[in-house]
Parts: structure tokens; sequence; C-alpha cells
């Protein structure tokens, strides 16, 4: 089959979901699908990806994660860039990541008569207030919310999800049909975040390179950098061990905003044992990754998914977290959780399990079973494309 994915968003970039469309791509191609990819000018380009790119905007070179005003611009341009790759790839299956991406892909879809799948990764409303474009209030607040119910309810024809929390999002917020809603959650990739696969030596180089003291327990961190993905609260719980006395050290590893928050450790006095590494490409986050002892996600979101979690499975590492619907589906019992916000039980919990490496040594083991058992990338695709050939075979 030939999928034209509409991806309003600067892929391939190293976080979040970008590493859905990633590895959803690959697993469709290695089932011998055709994929191409639709998205804005700026990203990375990976050889074995057919990505398709807008032009650039005149007046604006940079592309804001998340929610922006010229993310209006950035769409028009997609939306022009799709409808002229739809009329030369002729696809059969239209899939739209995101709500733009669902929007433009609809209208294509609804053009071209082909089936549009939407793959639905967090409520838009709820991104554009958690990254403080709306507030929770108010006719724009009410305006987008609408919209987002008309994309999810009237332009595709069916919507995978990134969680069973967010199938429950549609279903009961938004209305949408349950036989409409096909819960796909991320996926694991054991073979590439294998923690075996990085030797003794590499983690000293490593280590050594980044500055670390040699004899300190090291907490983990691989993704965005912003205010709701909790980057202020481990800071807050670096201040708090340093004055503990706590032999360990933070490893933040990510973008955007990273001199902020270097500065922000600065002025908390903790930038002797936080390291920020800016960003880490997605080949080299194993290596990377496997210099942590505890990984953390304090993550304050409710609507979202949380695809790093899958990683540190895999790396074998213990995860403190704050408690939610969708970080208790990926891990079950096997999480270390804190109240959702609460940065000082966020902190009191990671402290006990840093004097607890009975308790670690068990879980690491345990999520790695986990994540290969439950979340396989050969699996989902196969649901994906029993998805794809039901809508087009009811379309022809």
């Amino acid at each position: 089959m030939r999928i034209l994915m509409v991806t309003p968003t600067s892929f391939f970039g190293d976080y979040g979901g970008h590493i859905r469309i990633l590895e959803e791509t690959r697993a469709l191609q290695a089932l011998g699908h055709e994929v191409a990819i639709v998205t804005y000018e700026k990203g990375d380009d990976l050889p074995d990806l057919d990505i398709r790119r807008t032009p650039p905007l005149p007046w604006h070179t940079d592309y804001e994660v998340g929610s922006s005003r010229h993310k209006y611009a950035f769409d028009l341009y997609l939306m022009w860039q799709a409808m002229r790759e739809a009329f030369c790839f002729r696809p059969d299956i239209i899939h739209g990541h995101m709500h733009e991406g669902a929007l433009i892909g609809g209208i294509i879809a609804k053009l071209f008569r082909k089936p549009l799948v939407f793959d639905f990764q967090g409520s838009l409303t709820g991104e554009m207030v958690d990254h403080h474009f709306l507030k929770g209030h108010g006719r724009r607040y009410t305006f987008f919310h609408r919209l987002e119910q008309f994309i999810d309810n009237n332009l595709s024809n069916a919507i995978l999800t990134s969680s069973i929390q967010a199938a429950a999002l549609l279903k009961n917020n938004f209305h949408v049909p349950v036989n409409k809603i096909h819960p796909l959650p991320d996926c694991a990739v054991p073979n590439r975040f294998d923690p075996t696969a990085v030797s003794l030596q590499e983690k000293a180089d490593l280590r050594r390179q980044l500055g670390i003291p040699d004899g300190r327990l090291i907490i983990a961190y691989l993704g965005l950098l912003t205010d709701y993905q909790g980057i202020p609260h481990l800071i807050e719980t670096a201040v708090r061990f340093k004055s503990a006395g706590e032999n360990v050290h933070f490893l933040i590893m990510g973008y955007p905003s990273v001199y902020l928050y270097r500065k922000l450790a600065e002025q908390k006095n903790v930038a002797d044992i936080v390291t920020f590494t800016g960003k880490v490409e997605y080949r080299d986050a194993p290596r990377y990754l496997s210099l942590g002892d505890i990984a953390v996600a304090p993550k304050m979101s409710n609507t979202e998914g949380s695809g790093k979690l899958l990683n540190y499975m895999a790396m074998e590492q213990p995860i403190v977290l704050y408690d939610s619907p969708v970080h208790r589906e990926y891990l079950a019992d096997l999480g270390v959780y804190a109240p959702m916000g609460n940065v000082e039980a966020f902190a009191d919990t990671l402290q006990a399990l840093i004097h607890d490496s009975a308790r670690r040594a068990a879980l690491g083991p345990a999520l790695r079973q986990r994540a290969i058992k439950e979340y396989s990338w050969v699996e989902a695709a196969e649901k994906i494309v029993a998805l794809y050939e039901e809508l087009a075979g009811g379309t022809r």
C-alpha cells in the first residue's frame, strides 16, 4: 500500500512524537509498504525514509516546539505541499499525525476519496494549555475545543491513540464513537536500546567526556526541555539533594531552552551536580541513557503519551515519575510514583529509591521484559496494516 503521512512538525527531531512517527514508518516499510512523509522545511533527513518538505517561510527560520502563532503559516505551507504530493504519490491511505495533520489530511482525503487515519498523540487544547498558548477558558479556548471535536468526529475514518487513557478521553470528553477508536501505544525498540550493547569502556569515556565525576549515582532524563515536562522540578530536586549531601548527578539530555535551564541551575547553585547535554541524536540515545542508574519522568500532562518510558524500560532503568493514567498504563506496578506535580514528594520518592539498591536491581530487568513482551512495533504495524486494508476496502 502507498501511505501519505502528514506530519505538522519539523520531522525528524530527536524527541517524543517524532520517535513514534519514525518507528511506525520503519515498521510499515519492513512489511513492504511505501510511506511518504510530508513535513515542515526544517528537521533532520534520514536515509531510509522518503521525506518531502515544505518551502521555508521567508520571515521565520526557526520552528518552536509546541504551539506557536507561526504554525498557522507553517500549516498553510504544509497543506499546499501535501496536496501536491498527493497528486504525485497517489496514496491509498492518508495518515495524519496530530490534529493539524488530521485537519490537512482530512481535506486531502475528501478530495481524493481516500480514508484518513488520525494518529492522536494528545488533546489539541490540552497541549495548547500545557504550552501556555491558551488559558483553560474564554473564547479562544472554546473555538479550539470545538475545532478539536470537529476533527475527532467528522474528518477521520479511524483514530489511533498512543494510550488507552487517550482513547477514554476521546470517548468521554469528545464523544467519539468507540468503534472509531483504536488504541496503539508507543512501542519499544529493544534491539537498539539494549544495556548490554554499550561497553564499560564506552560508558567510562562518555562519562569523562561529559565531566561527570566518578562514584556518583546518575539520574537520567532524555526528552524535551520544557516546564510541563518537569525540568524545573528536576532542578529543585537537585537543590534538595545537594543540601542533604546526596552523592548523585543529574544528567538532563534534550532541547530546547538549554541555556534557560542551565542558567536556572547556576542560579540555584547546583550547576556542579547537573549536566545539560543539549540535543542528543536518536542514534546516540542508547549510549547516553546507558549512563543512568535511575531514569526520571516528571511530566505533568494527563493527555499526551510518554514514549520515552519505553526507552528507559528497554535500558533496564528503574523509573521515578509522576503518577498519571498514561504512566501507569506503560509501567503498571513497576513504576515508582509520586503524586502529580508534588515536587517535594517526587524528591522524597527518588531519594528513597537511591538508597534501595535491591529494589533498583529488581525493577530494571522486569521493566525490560515488560517492554519486550507488551510493546512490539512489529505487532503494532500489523494492526495498522489490518486497519488500512479494512478502510481501503470500504472506500473502493
